[in-house]
């Protein structure tokens, strides 16, 4: 009779479903390129959100925060393992969605800033782009796939054709924020341009002789998704619970700079070293109605069809839904 019993107890086993893989205990998350656009990361750093939303759940889980910007460097990192989450802008997400398009599947999990860049210059004879010189560069985060660079591209084939879509690719330069207002400010003689995001605008204009020749919102034709936040399919799925605990604390970060800018500009400013600005200002910066933290892709549909025309991306997202996980909360973006 044993015998039996424990025959039928082993082959109960044998068709019972393997038991869940364990989420992790260790979330990795990249910061960013830095300014207002990576806030809300910065807030979830500061004041633990997502180990509290994790706890909440029932999940004990700790945040690696890596200091790691770039588009080009955030893209390789969540490919090669070493980032959970990261944050670009659209551009490059969606080379990434259509890379992995398959096979790895990275998907949006949310927008999560909206802002204008704004391409600033210290030399006379810039007024437009198009005053350019051969010998001159202009500072992006990263060439090719930063929002800077498809920017560049919708202004030259709009104004001068097809043909001439990647006229202005040849002067674009990778180099941090921090690193193009340097350039700019001390009247680098090659780098004489630089396409900055708040607060990095804002400094540079400080100076009287930089000037602003365009932006971001002329050319997209209103406002556009600066930051977005996207993940591999399998870590989606592996990872229920700690998946939506970062959802849950990228949205309380977004209430929490809305109810106390001061505090959230001192948290940013922290993240800078404390240098080059006070909380006050920063705090007036986020008055700015054109700085707005949400989950809803503003223009993000608008990247991906000119992408798809010029080649950029094989694959054309049928709608908005496509380049996101269920469930995401797009508020009716596009």
């Amino acid at each position: 009779m044993k015998k039996i019993v424990a025959l039928l107890s082993l082959a109960v086993l044998a068709f019972a479903p393997l038991t869940a893989k364990a989420e992790i205990a260790e979330m990795r998350v990249p910061l960013g390129a830095g300014g207002f656009g990576f806030l809300p990361l910065h807030m979830m750093k500061h004041y633990g959100l997502i180990e509290k939303k994790a706890a909440e759940a029932g999940l004990k889980l700790t945040v690696n925060w890596s200091n790691v910007g770039g588009p080009a460097v955030m893209n390789d990192a969540l490919l090669s393992g070493s980032a959970d989450f990261i944050s670009a802008g659209p551009p490059a997400f969606l080379v990434l969605w259509d890379k992995t398009k398959g096979n790895a599947g990275v998907k949006g999990v949310a927008a999560m800033s909206s802002m204008p860049m704004y391409l600033n210059t210290h030399t006379d004879h810039l007024r437009t782009l198009d005053d350019i010189h051969e010998d001159e560069k202009i500072a992006v985060t990263a060439v090719k796939v930063s929002i800077p660079a498809i920017v560049m591209q919708m202004y030259a084939r709009k104004k001068f054709g097809a043909a001439d879509t990647f006229k202005y690719d040849r002067y674009t330069i990778s180099m941090q924020h921090p690193d193009g207002v340097v350039a700019l400010l001390t009247a680098n003689k090659q780098i004489t341009s630089h396409y900055a995001s708040p607060p990095f605008h804002q400094r540079e204009r400080k100076e009287a002789n930089i000037k602003t020749i365009m932006n971001s919102n002329d050319v997209m034709g209103g406002a556009t998704t600066f930051t977005m936040i996207s993940t591999t399919t399998k870590f989606h799925d592996d990872n229920p619970k700690a998946y939506a605990a970062f959802v849950a604390a990228l949205q309380q970060s977004f209430e929490m700079i809305r109810a106390d800018k001061k505090a959230a500009a001192q948290v940013l400013l922290d993240s800078m070293g404390g240098k080059g600005w006070t909380a006050a200002e920063l705090a007036a910066m986020l008055d700015d109605p054109e700085i707005n933290y949400s989950t809803r892709p503003e223009n993000v549909m608008k990247y991906a069809t000119f992408m798809h025309e010029i080649g950029s991306l094989k694959n054309a997202p049928a709608s908005i839904k496509d380049l996101f996980f269920a469930g995401a909360d797009l508020g009716g973006g596009n």
